[in-house]
């Protein structure tokens, strides 16, 4: 168990994994030895996040643009993730964390999508972290679904005319019942959100890093952490309250 202690931990990190590929090549590797790497990094920064404290960890697995890769990377990926499944589900149960898997499962293949359901299953009862894998997910998708869902609640009389409300659409994300993330973290020097979380991420602090993922330790995600507990949060408001005079 590490010693960090934060009085300003964030309760929901979100990271960008990214870089393996970069990574790789700047080694004169494939870019299937990045990824494999930075399921290294993943291990150990679960783990670190569970022993100081963070009760949400949502990883950008796969996106919904990622099948726009070469055929060879992406049965890579989902190599990784039906090793993640069989070798490293066992490790977070015996750890208390539970799974959630966000994305849309429409026209995944059965067999990924009978392994993201046995993750979710086999944790369901878990207490502890909620690891939650964004896979086959992209924001715009998301909300377009969950806007289509209230349309649909609509017409059929479940939901009132006037019922169109940010709580009605947070409802039908697929992160619905998790809070918002606090801190967003991106890898690899690049500065943009690529479609991840976007209705969530309105008021989260975003952390770009130049490490590329599998160079991003437990250092790192410490120094990170440190780096979120000295900003101040103010949410559109005043923080601290500005005295005005006579009011």
């Amino acid at each position: 168990m590490t010693s960090f202690m934060s009085p300003a931990l964030p309760e929901h990190v979100a990271i960008i994994m990214d870089g393996n590929g970069r990574w790789a090549n700047a080694r004169n590797m494939p870019r299937a030895y990045g990824h494999r790497q930075g399921m290294e990094t993943l291990h150990t920064v679960v783990r670190t996040a569970g022993d100081v404290g963070i009760k949400y960890l949502t990883l950008f697995a796969f996106s919904s643009e990622n099948w726009r890769r070469p055929e060879t990377e992406i049965i890579d990926l989902f190599g990784l993730l039906k090793t993640f499944v069989r070798r490293d589900l066992a490790e977070l149960h015996a750890r208390d964390v539970r799974v959630r898997v966000i994305g849309d499962r429409a026209n995944l293949k059965s067999d990924i999508l009978n392994l993201l359901i046995e993750a979710e299953q086999k944790t369901r009862n878990n207490g502890g972290m909620t690891l939650v894998i964004a896979f086959n997910y992209g924001a715009r998708d998301e909300i377009t679904r969950a806007v289509a869902a209230l349309v649909r609640d609509i017409r059929s009389g479940d939901v009132a005319d006037d019922g169109v409300t940010e709580e009605a659409i947070s409802a039908r994300l697929d992160t619905a019942g998790i809070p918002d993330p606090d801190l967003i973290i991106r890898t690899s020097g690049e500065e943009r959100l690529s479609n991840f979380l976007l209705w969530q991420s309105a008021y989260s602090e975003l952390m770009f890093v130049p490490e590329y993922w599998p160079d991003f330790g437990k250092d790192n995600f410490l120094a990170a952490l440190a780096q979120y507990s000295s900003r101040n949060r103010r949410f559109g408001g005043l923080n601290p309250p500005v005295s005005v005079a006579g009011s």
